[in-house]
């Protein structure tokens, strides 16, 4: 989907239930939407936002009845769990910060998967039909809504079941589109009949069509193969993945984005456990990962290993176990959103006296732009050079 256009997005079929917990039970609607030209282009953004990024991951229905497990990082050999991608430090060794699900704690690898009667949402997807989609729209939008009314954790939402085509081929879009708070105005009049306009807190508000939801999924319907964007929420004392585990009951592999940030992560522990005091070398792992994705269009695992480690054998291994972890150890990290690779176009550099300094990735790989020079008393030296003007803002 990496050339998908908003445009080639075609909107069939819509209907929205509304699953709000604090009513105590959901409003299914009775009709179809009317799909207007505004509707439709609210429609298509929101699945477009959701295609065309790496958040989405990929997972089949699972008909045994089985869950998949998340593997954790281990713990160090210190004894101290490994910390999460992009904690504290992560900008002065050449990555931005940035928020991210990619570890995973020693906890929750333990810990039973959390099990929940329900649906069979699987079979409601396999007999679902557009001349139909009234109907089962509410079983598939009352299964959720059973899940969500028990678990007060899960945020209300409206739920909009949509069928639409790209390239010929039909898919199924569940949205749930968590309500947000906002003020808007209202106007009434009093007792004496003068008009009054107030301003009050609305709780209800969908989200823009600019925005990328945080809970859907997008089910093929020649092959029910499944894609989905989900947050976990916390579910008898730990935290769970309930759209995939207990709502669709599917296997869910990693998203492109989280498959990249344990790499990411795993690169800087193993660079601030060896070379916390050679931040060039760290800022060397950031450019053999844009290089890797420049040249092939994806981050191969192997490859970044053997570049960055293949002189050390020790260090390589110790990377080579923590992508073994997580079965990554040969994987090929394939990211297609702008968003998602843009981190890797600047270097970022803090220093121990507060200069802060973002370097493009073609000036840093310049030797005539910028040069890193180790002192004599082991103090380092940055030189920017070839100036002719400066600007301040």
């Amino acid at each position: 989907m990496s050339e998908l256009t908003q445009d080639e997005i075609i909107i069939r079929k819509g209907i929205v239930h509304i699953l709000d917990a604090e009513l105590g039970y959901p409003v299914f609607s009775e009709e179809l939407l009317d799909l207007s030209p505004d509707t439709n282009d609210f429609f298509r953004g929101l699945i477009y936002k959701i295609m065309s990024g790496d958040e989405m991951k990929k997972c089949f229905f699972d008909e045994s009845g089985e869950q998949s497990e998340e593997m954790p990082w281990e713990e160090d050999s210190s004894g101290a769990a490994e910390p999460e991608a992009y904690a504290g430090g992560t900008e002065s060794a050449g990555y931005a910060e940035e928020e991210s699900d990619a570890s995973v704690s020693e906890e929750d690898g333990q810990e039973e998967a959390v099990s929940w009667p329900q649906t069979d949402v699987y079979a409601l997807v396999k007999e679902f039909s557009e001349e139909n989609m009234v109907e089962d729209s509410k079983k598939l939008a009352q299964a959720l809504y059973d899940i969500m009314n028990a678990n007060v954790t899960i945020p209300s939402a409206d739920f909009a079941v949509v069928t639409f085509q790209v390239h010929s081929m039909m898919y199924l879009g569940l949205l749930k589109m968590n309500y947000k708070e906002s003020y808007v105005h209202m106007t009434q009049n009093n007792e004496e009949g003068r008009n009054i306009n107030q301003i009050i807190r609305y709780r209800s508000m969908l989200p823009s069509a600019t925005t990328k939801l945080s809970e859907a999924v997008i089910i093929d319907l020649t092959d029910y193969s499944v894609q989905i964007i989900e947050k976990k929420y916390d579910i008898n004392g730990r935290k769970v993945n309930y759209l995939s585990e207990l709502y669709l009951h599917c296997h869910a592999a990693m998203s492109s984005k989280t498959k990249l940030d344990i790499v990411v992560n795993a690169v800087k522990q193993v660079n601030n456990k060896h070379y916390s005091e050679e931040p060039v070398k760290q800022l060397e792992a950031k450019r053999i990962i844009k290089e890797e994705m420049e040249e092939t269009g994806s981050v191969s695992v192997e490859k970044v290993s053997e570049k960055l480690y293949g002189d050390v054998p020790q260090i390589k291994e110790e990377f080579d176990k923590k992508m073994e972890k997580y079965h990554m150890e040969t994987a090929e990290v394939t990211p297609q959103s702008e968003r998602t690779t843009k981190k890797f176009e600047k270097q970022y550099l803090k220093t121990d006296t507060g200069i802060e300094i973002n370097i493009p990735m073609e000036q840093y790989q310049d030797a005539d732009q910028i040069e890193f020079i180790t002192n004599p008393d082991g103090t380092i030296s940055v030189l920017i050079k070839n100036i002719n003007k400066i600007t301040t803002r």
